[in-house]
């Protein structure tokens, strides 16, 4: 990290205002090589955070636009590095100029993410924070932008520090005591190591059994739209996105495959499937579509089974909504088609089941509303969501999974009466594996996975 990068912080595109940003040893003269101060004054001069209004020069040292300029010293920056912003017209042809401008006094265009894994290396954030950083860049909804400003501000690491601090001060304790045998130093009981792990395993616990929902509000909740042919699937796809996404037909079996997109319902991500009409069909390209929306109940995490109100009941509909009781963990009951005839969908549920019932028109949009209030109250938020305190990828969740492992074969092996000094082989094991989640002990190739992710700039 000895050089110095450059990049356009700002979106592709014309934009109100466009940011070039600088980070490394040479950040503050490079900016001052290629900006004139209005009051004739350096940025080395300049007190940090202060904005300053002048001019962009290109690398002939002419003006191109009327910028503002602001640094950042060591170590108080987002990188820990001397930094630099350069706050210009958000012209693509003005921004490239200046970078251009800034390459050709040394400086380097920044990689994707290279930013923030500068503030990673230089301690600024750990790897937790920084994962956040892109979470909240890529965040869809306003619970997915709360959850990660909470797990950048540090939530999620003050909740995995509580845990590895007690396992070090257990760690410590064992080895002053073996080490010190002289000094005045409490003895080292296997009761109180019990007491360690038995309040470490839960706090593993309850910290993994939080994948789950992280998993969803960042990467959208699996939904499954299934019902007969023409029951009205796509069109309520096509209502939920505000666009004529699928092809809607009067002729049954138009949908021969699952079409997905993503929209927000009730303040949630939902991965919308359309599936091909479930029904028994000569059709091979039909079935081959209607075997397909029956995996799509599998991986759901809600269903949508839609009855045509405007129809008869018919025994495959309740079939289908037996089988996505069965295979998807949670089911609404959408009645179609509100529009043309008031139906009794609820005749359709099994006597031990209660099943949300939502009426709708699709046409119309009367009952959206309705199955949004029903999607927000399936899944409400809770307190760690709110705060930030959520594994959010397989890379954290696979961390802490490890930790947890580790932990109970230490209780089972103090339970087998093994040795302290045994036990603690598998304690410093949970060590390195929380270790992992904070960047302490992640290896170089993870973290370059982690960063390839970033857009270049931040």
């Amino acid at each position: 990290m000895s050089d110095t990068i450059a990049a356009i912080a700002t979106g592709p595109g014309r934009s109100a205002v466009g940011i070039l940003r600088l980070s490394g040893p040479e950040a503050i003269p490079a900016a001052d090589a290629v900006f004139r101060a209005g009051n004739g004054r350096s940025l080395a001069a300049c007190e940090d955070r202060r904005l300053v209004l002048g001019a962009l020069l290109d690398r002939e040292g002419r003006p191109v636009d009327q910028v503002l300029a602001t640094v950042s010293r060591a170590p108080h920056s987002y990188t820990g590095e001397d930094t630099a912003e350069l706050q210009c017209h958000g012209s693509p042809a003005v921004l490239a100029l200046g970078l251009e401008a800034l390459s050709a006094h040394g400086v380097r265009q920044a990689g994707p993410g290279e930013f923030t894994r500068r503030a990673f290396l230089n301690g600024r954030l750990d790897l937790m924070q920084a994962e956040a950083v892109a979470d909240l860049i890529d965040a869809e909804t306003e619970a997915g932008a709360r959850a990660a400003a909470g797990q950048l501000s540090g939530a999620l690491s003050r909740r995995v520090k509580e845990i590895y601090d007690a396992l070090v001060d257990v760690s410590a304790h064992f080895h002053a005591v073996l080490d010190y045998p002289d000094e005045d130093i409490d003895a080292f009981g296997a009761e109180t190591l019990d007491g360690t792990l038995g309040g470490a395993e839960r706090a593993l616990s309850a910290l993994l059994a939080t994948y789950r929902r992280g998993k969803l509000l960042t990467g959208g909740i699996p939904c499954a739209i299934v019902g007969r042919p023409n029951a009205g699937k796509s069109s309520l796809l096509n209502a939920l996105l505000g666009y004529e996404r699928a092809i809607v037909t009067d002729v049954p079996g138009t949908t021969r495959d699952t079409v997905e997109e993503k929209c927000v319902l009730g303040g949630r991500l939902l991965r919308l499937i359309d599936t091909a009409g479930i029904r028994d069909t000569a059709d091979a390209v039909e079935r081959i579509g209607v075997e397909r929306s029956r995996k799509a109940l599998e991986g759901a995490a809600l269903a949508l089974v839609l009855t045509d109100l405007s129809a008869p009941p018919a025994p495959e509909d309740r079939d289908l909504l037996a089988l996505a009781l069965e295979r998807a963990e949670r089911v609404v009951l959408v009645g179609t088609k509100r529009d043309l005839a008031e139906g009794a969908p609820e005749a359709l549920l099994p006597p031990d089941q209660r099943v949300p019932v939502v009426r709708l028109s699709a046409r119309t949009g009367q009952g959206l509303e309705e199955l949004e209030r029903t999607v927000a109250a399936l899944f409400p938020a809770d307190m760690a969501e709110d705060r930030g305190e959520l594994l959010t990828n397989a890379r954290q969740a696979g961390a802490a999974e490890a930790a947890l492992e580790q932990i109970r074969s230490a209780l089972d092996a103090l339970a087998a009466g093994v040795t302290p000094d045994a036990v603690l082989v598998d304690v410093e094991g949970a060590m390195e594996a929380l270790g992992q989640l904070t960047g302490q002990s992640v290896r170089e190739d993870v973290t370059a996975r982690i960063f390839a992710r970033f857009c270049v700039g931040k």
